[in-house]
């Protein structure tokens, strides 16, 4: 344990060298010794067992993950939780109907017994975190090849998960870091009754549509609201009329006071993915093969979707979540195209790559460093053109909903299939049960054309890589090849695989030509040739390798580990951007109510308004929620360093106090996944006063407002 304590001081004493106040996603447990000082010289009140403790209730307790995809807050002691408005979508849409629209046109619970419990909704409360990193790193050894390695570090992995899940009350997940260098256990504890409270309106959750989004200024409600719900015990139970509100450990009060530039500005939230600590030749294959590749596919899916959604309000709310998922990554993607090739990111970490390469080919380093940047180089120029085929069938087998059938719904058709009399009769009720959720969330035309789409664009584009064996015998006719398997399948309506339960047949499963192609398509993209496995598993030592030895050579700049949707904390300040022209607020730190109300356009998809807002911002009716300058402020920005996951996070003040929702950033800093910039990376938040006067005010749900601690 002494040792342990040594290393870790070390360890902080060398961050803390090169750490920058604004960037980094910072483990919880490290606060104390690594940032806590420079949050203080920033505006900080809180100690850092107030952030972070064990024992006693912190911060970190009213934190959780949503849905595993997601951040959200509580912040009432009734377990009121709050997150963005497209992170709560796709259950606000699952809960909806034609006659009872609450996508559209929002939805606010009276009391309890009025709040919509969605089928499947958790959230993750995180208990504690500790690093195992010798431990499982006593277990391999130089000589092992990956697969040896991963074994052995999964045996390893079981164990610890065993030893401290309690018996099951608690899920354990060990996480590596840097690369595979260091490892970490954390602890959780999942609620899965949660119901939805409340929601604004489309035209407000989602104002600016695809078009405003990653952009400033901004004027969108992003949020929605929902509870967490406990048996009588407080302890996590599937739902029952009978649950109660689970009593929180801790809770954020809610500052409406309201935020000026420079004010300190602190978020928590789970961070899904960062790649800084990428190769140039990663960068290089992200821009020129992958990224091209998944805008394309996920723009043809998203064009499929969109000609029968703007048809029918019913296909819309069956195709809203995916529409919106994919939209959001293909701007994503076009924007890290432009980011990274407009600042020479590959370049840049090119240079980083060729003074490591320098370093490890001296003399006492060359053994262990001296062939990594060749070996990774090796890797890129081997998979540059598979990145690009795989990520063009990929957005195939995301769009389409018969693209992973063979392993989704035809996977539990086959087991059913095989299984004895007995077995398919306790089977049977809720595999129908299956067939229909699956058919509800589906329209069979947009299905169709989906397919025949992202069959055309893969067999056309994907030409440096060899296509699938099935594709390769389609040729160019797509469309009626299509159409074709369609007419032939048993999964092409509801009814046939209804009946297929009464007379299962394996054969008749896998001879299937939907089912068929999918499996085809899934293991093609599975399949590495020994080539590719080969440079895979050099590539994955040498990445290791080179992670290591740039922090031993004090070459990078970046001390911290890439987010994993593991709890991270940003710390930062309310920073505005250069004076721009569309918003007019007076510094481009904010937007208003009025700079909304002038994108009002009646009747469109993205920028309509409620006639009811636009009399009230008219009246000016904003009650205690005005800026104390008299205008109805909705969004504000702040330079932490979030990414996606962080959706839905709480945005603190220096007492730990609610001051806003984060909920995107802006896409100057697109690149920010690979390269932090300290000049443009900004994230974009729901200011909470405009989040509270959407409720109480424009929605006449103060009684939920009331739950909260209101700070002036």
């Amino acid at each position: 344990m002494k040792q342990f304590k040594i290393t870790l001081i070390a360890f902080f004493l060398l961050v803390g060298t090169f750490a920058k106040a604004d960037e980094g996603m910072w483990f919880l447990m490290f606060i104390d010794r690594l940032n806590h000082r420079d949050m203080q010289k920033m505006g900080l009140q809180l100690t850092s067992e107030e952030i972070y403790s064990i024992n006693n209730h912190s911060l970190k307790d009213a934190v959780v993950q949503f849905n595993g995809g997601c951040t959200a807050e509580l912040i009432s002691k009734e377990a009121l939780v709050l997150t963005n408005h497209h992170c709560g979508y796709d259950a606000i849409a699952e809960l909806s109907t034609p006659e009872a629209n609450y996508l559209k046109n929002g939805f606010w619970a009276t009391d309890r017994k009025n709040e919509l419990k969605p089928k499947s909704l958790y959230v993750r409360f995180f208990v504690r975190m500790d690093d195992v990193s010798k431990r499982i790193l006593a277990k391999v050894n130089p000589g092992m090849s990956e697969a040896e390695r991963e074994k052995a570090i999964a045996q390893e992995i079981s164990v610890i998960e065993k030893e401290n899940n309690e018996g099951g009350k608690y899920t354990v997940s060990v996480r590596s870091f840097f690369q595979g260098n260091e490892f970490y256990y954390f602890v959780y504890q999942d609620f899965k009754d949660v119901r939805l409270v409340g929601t604004p309106p489309e035209s407000i959750g989602k104002f600016g549509g695809d078009t405003d989004n990653w952009e400033w200024p901004r004027h969108t409600g992003d949020f929605s609201m929902f509870r967490i719900y406990a048996d009588k015990d407080g302890n996590p139970a599937e739902y029952s009329p009978n649950n109660v509100p689970l009593k929180p450990k801790h809770h954020l009060p809610v500052n409406i006071g309201g935020v000026k530039e420079n004010d300190f500005a602190m978020i928590l939230g789970y961070p899904g993915r960062t790649n800084r600590w990428m190769p140039a030749g990663g960068i290089e294959q992200n821009v020129k093969f992958a990224y091209p590749a998944w805008v394309e596919g996920a723009k043809t899916g998203m064009d499929q979707m969109k000609k029968y959604m703007d048809k029918s309000e019913a296909v819309n709310l069956i195709y809203a979540s995916k529409y919106a998922s994919t939209a959001n990554y293909w701007k994503n993607r076009q924007g890290m195209i432009d980011a990274l090739t407009k600042f020479q990111t590959a370049k840049s970490k090119a240079a980083q790559e060729a003074k490591f390469n320098k370093w490890a080919n001296k003399a006492e380093n060359k053994e262990k460093y001296g062939k990594v940047v060749e070996t990774i180089n090796n890797y890129y120029s081997i998979t540059n053109e598979k990145a690009r085929h795989d990520n063009y069938l990929q957005q195939l087998l995301r769009t389409s909903s018969f693209g992973v059938i063979s392993r989704s719904l035809g996977k539990q058709l086959s087991m059913y299939a095989q299984a004895d009399a007995v077995k398919q009769a306790e089977m049977k009720a809720e595999l129908a049960n299956e067939i229909h959720a699956f058919y509800t969330e589906l329209y069979m035309p947009a299905e169709i054309d989906i397919m025949a789409a992202q069959l055309k664009v893969y067999s056309e584009k994907s030409t440096g890589y060899a296509l699938a064996p099935s594709v390769v015998k389609i040729g160019k006719n797509t469309e009626a090849y299509t159409k074709a398997i369609f007419a032939m399948s048993i999964f092409s309506s509801e009814e046939k695989v209804m009946a297929f339960l009464d007379a299962p047949s394996d054969a008749m499963l896998t001879n299937d030509p939907i089912f068929a192609l999918s499996s085809d398509l899934i293991n093609h993209i599975n399949t590495r040739s020994p080539e590719v496995t080969k440079a895979q598993n050099d590539f994955s030592a040498s990445f290791r390798l080179l992670v290591d030895g740039l922090r031993v050579a004090k070459l990078a700049p970046i001390q911290y580990p890439d987010a994993n949707s593991t709890l991270r904390l940003t710390y930062g300040k309310v920073r505005a951007l250069p004076a721009d022209k569309r918003n007019d607020a007076k510094i481009n730190n904010y937007t208003t109510m009025d700079g909304m109300v002038k994108k009002y356009k009646a009747g469109d998809s993205e920028f309509d308004l409620p006639t009811r807002l636009i009399d009230m911002n008219k009246s000016k009716d904003f009650g205690r929620y005005a800026d104390a300058k008299g205008y109805m402020p909705v969004c504000f920005l702040t330079d932490n360093d979030i990414t996606g996951g962080n959706s839905g996070s709480p945005v603190l003040n220096g007492k730990g106090e609610l001051i806003g929702l984060a909920f995107d950033g802006n896409i100057e800093a697109m690149a920010g996944d690979v390269i932090f910039d300290a000049n443009l990376q900004r994230t974009i938040n729901v200011d909470i006063r405009y989040v509270l006067w959407v409720i109480e005010k424009f929605s006449n749900a103060k009684v939920i407002v009331d739950e909260m601690d209101i700070i002036k």
